[in-house]
Formats: structure tokens, C-alpha cells, sequence
């Protein structure tokens, strides 16, 4: 472990806080009239799953706890759970849903993941920054329609219901972000 700034920490950082190990899920700066800014951070206790919410004073200094980053290949899930296996020793890891959060349904099999631990306890999974997926439903391209005009809403093929420009028809392959499913360009072969 080791003393941070607390205007440091971002979501996914994990500190330790009244002998709870607490995992930052936002963070917000508030600047108050007459006085030194604060942190108002949102936390989880990664072992009860309990919420709480927490002001620092800028300067303070808290216990930031050092995790440990493996590579892992996504293999399945089973509904609640999902399987990773370690690239280097090949022993399986189940993860929950709500550790993956919304990148859940960009997993594809075969990928790779970074899980980060606290000593056994999965905490967080980073996905690849970009997947691609196929479009499955979209509105028809209309003939004399630009890029320029607005997105149309479409649904790729895991089921995320994504914005995309108008000439991106069904059946093509696209670029998207897995951090927030946002459309970055058509897939090039």
C-alpha cells in the first residue's frame, strides 16, 4: 500500500478506508466558496458489496492498495458468471457480471482480459479498448442520405443497441468502443 493525494484517485482505484478495502466508483471535485475543494468520492466495500459515499479535502492523504494485474482469455459464461483462464498457468477464474459492468456483452471468445486482484478477489476487468461486432438490425440506407446528417439507432449482434451513421447498413461490420458501445468506424478487412 502506499499514501496518496486523494484528488489523485479515479474510478477503479482501490484504497483502504476505516480498515475496509473500498473500490472508487466515482469521483467528483467540489470546489466550496471560502474554503479548500473536496473530493466527494462514491465507493464500494469489495467484500460486503456495501455503498458509501466519502468527502476528502484536497490535500488529504489516503491508502491507496496496490492490485495485481494477470492476463487471462475469456472462455464462457454461464449465466451469472463468467470463466476466464489464466494465459500462463491455464487455472479458470469466475468473474460476476458486475464486475465487468457494461463491457459484459463485448466479450468474445477468445479475447483477452486484464483482471486486476486484491489478493485472491477478482475486482475489475479491462476489456480490449475496441471490438468488432456486426449489425444486425438497422434502419434501410436512404439514397441522398450523408454522413454528415444524424446517427439512426442499430443492434449488433450481442444484442447492444448502438447509434450509427446513416449510411452503415445490416450485415456490416463495425468498430465500437467497449468502455461505453459507442460506434467509432466501419470495420476495414
Amino acid at each position: 500500500m502506499a499514501k496518496v493525494n486523494s484528488i489523485t484517485l479515479r474510478a477503479g482505484h482501490v484504497i483502504e478506508h476505516n480498515n475496509k478495502i473500498m473500490v472508487v466508483m466515482k469521483h467528483e471535485i467540489m470546489q466550496m466558496q471560502q474554503r479548500s475543494g473536496t473530493i466527494q468520492l462514491d465507493l464500494r466495500d469489495i467484500r460486503s458489496g456495501n455503498k458509501d459515499s466519502i468527502r476528502f479535502k484536497t490535500g488529504d492523504m489516503v491508502e491507496r492498495v496496490q492490485l495485481e494485474q494477470r492476463d487471462y482469455t475469456y472462455l464462457f459464461n454461464d449465466g451469472e458468471n463468467y470463466t476466464f483462464m489464466d494465459v500462463n498457468t491455464y487455472e479458470q477464474v469466475m468473474v460476476s457480471a458486475d464486475i465487468l459492468g457494461d463491457a459484459a456483452p463485448f466479450l468474445q471468445e477468445g479475447m483477452k482480459v486484464q483482471i486486476e486482484f486484491y489478493e485472491t478477489e477478482a475486482l475489475n476487468a479491462e476489456l480490449p479498448a475496441t471490438v468488432v461486432c456486426t449489425i444486425t438490425e438497422t434502419e434501410p440506407v436512404v439514397k441522398g442520405q450523408t454522413a454528415a446528417s444524424s446517427y439512426k439507432p442499430a443492434i449488433l449482434d450481442n444484442g447492444v443497441r448502438i447509434m450509427v451513421p446513416p449510411h452503415i447498413d445490416s450485415g456490416t461490420k463495425v468498430v465500437v468502443k467497449t468502455e461505453n458501445g459507442e460506434y467509432v468506424e466501419r470495420y476495414k478487412e
